[in-house]
């Protein structure tokens, strides 16, 4: 099934009447379960992209489809609803609250979406720490933690509302080497129980990690392609426990 479909898509900003164009007339799909890469350097349009296909922001002609839905004229309240119930987010600077326990930040997004009963709140925060292997870190509070474990727990808290599509920018651009494969390596386990994730990157190494590149530059799409000689965080277990 097609997820995402964007025809004729592009964007441009409105700054004191001068237009400064950003995306220009792209078309492309993703379906359900692929593990596709945005990559481009700086000022490429890629950052803006992401925002319009996770509904932080609004395209400026063309269309966008999301399971076959027309959203390019949803308004504020429709998207907020669209972001809160079909995405996850993973950020780059991992947007953790402060002062608060890991359960706790991940419990978060299932209380925007409605969740009343505590109980079915916690019971589905600590599964999601089970996946990224954080279970033994409930009650720690996220300044106890390391840049690795911050962004495990940003994934879990992704994953919470299981959401259609997880969106992650630059999630590997604050951690060393071996916390990056960590992060990586969970990507991919996600994509291979049937998550569908899309990436956002300037390395071509982490690129390498999905299945499919989107080169992006000067808001054109510059290729799409599979990725053949495709890199896997194979680590040891013990890198996520």
């Amino acid at each position: 099934m097609t997820l995402i479909e964007a025809k004729d898509l592009c964007k441009e900003y409105v700054n004191e009447e001068v237009k400064t164009p950003v995306l220009h007339d792209l078309n492309f799909k993703i379906e359900e379960g692929e593990f596709v890469a945005i990559m481009g350097p700086s000022g490429s349009g890629k950052s803006t992209l992401m925002h319009i296909l996770s509904f932080l922001d609004k395209i400026s002609c063309g269309k966008y489809l999301f399971k076959g839905k027309d959203v390019s004229e949803f308004n504020d309240d429709q998207l907020a609803q669209m972001r809160s119930k079909e995405v996850g987010f993973i950020f780059q600077a991992f947007n953790l609250l402060p002062r608060t326990t890991v359960l706790e930040n991940v419990m978060l997004p299932l209380l925007y979406d409605g969740v009343s009963n505590n109980n079915i709140r916690i019971y589905k925060a600590k599964q999601a720490l089970i996946n990224v292997g954080l279970d033994h870190r409930l009650n720690y509070f996220t300044n106890q933690l390391s840049g690795g474990e911050k962004q495990r727990v940003a994934i879990a808290r992704a994953l919470v509302n299981d959401p259609s599509v997880i969106f992650a920018d630059e999630p590997t651009g604050n951690l060393d080497s071996k916390s990056g494969l960590q992060v990586m390596k969970i990507l991919q386990s996600l994509n291979e129980e049937g998550k569908t994730i899309i990436l956002v990157t300037h390395e071509r190494y982490t690129a390498e990690h999905a299945k499919r590149i989107l080169r992006i530059k000067d808001g054109v799409i510059e290729s799409d392609e599979k990725v053949v000689n495709r890199q896997f965080a194979q680590t040891s277990n013990e890198l996520i426990k």
